[in-house]
């Protein structure tokens, strides 16, 4: 009889002792898997976090947040200046356009077609220019309300006041690369980039929504200024707003502005997250406190890599933990077989079994005992590693959100009428609104998926098996202690 066979008969010499052994097993195998499970997905979303949006720096005019704001707008010299700091791997210059639809009305109204200049944005920095495209996103009751404050309306005959029909003016940004306004890469869904973004060209990219508004697609034509721009590509921002936008290059819009070598602002991207406030204050002594304001745009993020790296400890220990636990189990159920066939052990040595022969039968015959308790893990893990990856970031980020709050509490309650710093606006996402503390960083806490992917399972079941393996080999070893004669003699 081969020694796989022995030892898999073994396994299920005692049927109800090895369906005990095989469950509580199962328990500690799928804990130690889930544990993996999620340790790998907060892993891939922290690497996410700092691959993107978490280690770029914003910088505006001094003095330019807010709508109310002013200070001289920054230069592309400038841009240069900010690329030559330590630590900066990237440095894209942007300019803000604030595109009106050019409306031609009866014989009572007047064309209107707005020129270059004016001031909408912070610190003025939009320049509002005509456009033949139709925005995307219709005014409805907050854009009315918006747009009626400080208006004066026309008086009509019964004497009531009649507020002008409002039109919400679609986004156009200049820029130097092709990335959004937060430096990560604009998902184009057909077409192509604008190829040089240093060269003015009258190419554009367009956001999904305003290209199906307008009828628009790859090769089509709209007029910005009057002047003919060709669709390159249309691409897809993720929200209503940011695809009522659209994007040409830097020098084109500089032209359309008639700011040349001006920028609205600057989107510096460092090399790692560790540098960010080093680079920040680099940047900013680079620049000068009286001409640029350097921040980071997302700073509540680092409070969520924080609380995913936690995560990620805790879950790694957890599966450490489980994973000694499966071994200790597989330890003592070994010794236990070794004590109880002594007998056994002797009659075989005395007919010339040699103790690696011996101690081989008992490690395959843990190791079918762990790959049942795999099998039965490995569902157990499957079923239970999203609850538990949300259970842990939950808790995390509730004990975070706690401590942050009796630190000071949310932006808002700190600002005029709730506003926040930048201009924002309440319950938008910083401050006291339905961001939280955390702002968005508390939503992209919980958007981590632990998906149960079988190289992740595989690599779980490896080490368990390795454990059950390093487990059963000090059993396997006491057998060369039993000498067959005290056996026999026993008898």
């Amino acid at each position: 009889m081969s020694v796989l066979a022995r030892s898999v008969g073994n396994a299920f010499r005692n049927k109800i002792r090895t369906a005990a052994v095989v469950a509580v097993l199962a328990v500690a195998i799928g804990l130690a898997l889930a544990m993996l499970v999620a340790n790998q997905a907060v892993g891939a979303k922290v690497q996410e976090l700092n691959a993107s949006v978490g280690t770029t720096l914003t910088v505006n005019p001094a003095g330019g947040q807010g709508f109310e704001g002013g200070g001289e707008p920054l230069t592309t010299a400038e841009a240069e200046t900010a690329a030559s700091v330590a630590n900066v791997t990237a440095v894209v210059g942007t300019k803000a356009l604030r595109l009106q639809t050019a409306t031609t009305a009866d014989s009572s109204t007047a064309t209107t077609q707005p020129g270059p200049g004016g001031g909408f944005g912070p610190g003025g920095q939009q320049a509002t220019v005509s456009t033949n495209l139709m925005a995307a996103v219709d005014a409805g009751t907050l854009g009315n309300r918006n747009g009626s404050a400080g208006t004066t309306g026309a008086t009509g005959t019964s004497g009531t006041t009649t507020q002008p029909s409002r039109t919400l003016p679609i986004t156009a940004t200049g820029i130097g690369a092709e990335v959004d306004g937060t430096g990560k890469a604009l998902d184009i869904t057909s077409g192509t980039g604008l190829g040089d973004y240093t060269a003015s060209e009258a190419k554009a990219l367009v956001g999904t929504s305003l290209a199906e508004k307008n009828s628009l697609t790859v090769g089509s034509t709209f007029t910005i200024q009057d002047k003919t721009f060709t669709v390159a590509g249309i691409f897809d921002a993720g929200t209503t707003f940011g695809n009522n936008a659209v994007y040409v290059t830097l020098p084109e819009a500089q032209t359309l502005a008639e700011t040349p070598d001006e920028l609205s602002t600057m989107i510096v991207t460092v090399n790692s997250m560790e540098n960010v406030d080093s680079t920040k204050t680099a940047v900013q002594a680079a620049l000068g406190t009286d001409k640029a304001d350097v921040t980071q745009g997302q700073r509540n993020l680092e409070t969520a890599v924080s609380s995913l790296d936690s995560v990620k400890n805790i879950s790694l220990i957890a599966f450490i933990a489980a994973l000694a636990t499966a071994g200790i189990i597989i330890l003592l159920i070994m010794v236990m077989l070794v004590r109880e066939r002594r007998r056994e052990i002797g009659v075989l040595k005395a007919i010339g079994a040699r103790n690696r022969t011996i101690g081989l039968q008992f490690v395959l015959e843990s190791l079918v005992l762990v790959a049942l308790g795999s099998v039965v893990g490995a569902v157990i893990a499957s079923l239970a590693s999203g609850g538990i990856a949300s259970a842990l970031i939950s808790s995390n980020t509730t004990t975070t959100a706690a401590t942050t709050t009796q630190r000071g509490g949310g932006l808002a309650g700190a600002m005029p009428n709730g506003a926040v710093p930048g201009g924002g606006m309440p319950g938008g996402g910083m401050g006291g609104g339905q961001g939280g503390p955390f702002g968005g960083a508390s939503q992209l806490l919980t958007s981590v998926t632990a998906s149960v992917s079988p190289g992740v399972l595989a690599a779980g079941i490896a080490a368990v098996f390795a454990v059950a393996i390093i487990g059963a080999l000090v059993p396997a070893l006491l057998t060369a202690r039993i000498r067959p004669i005290e056996v026999l003699r026993g008898e």
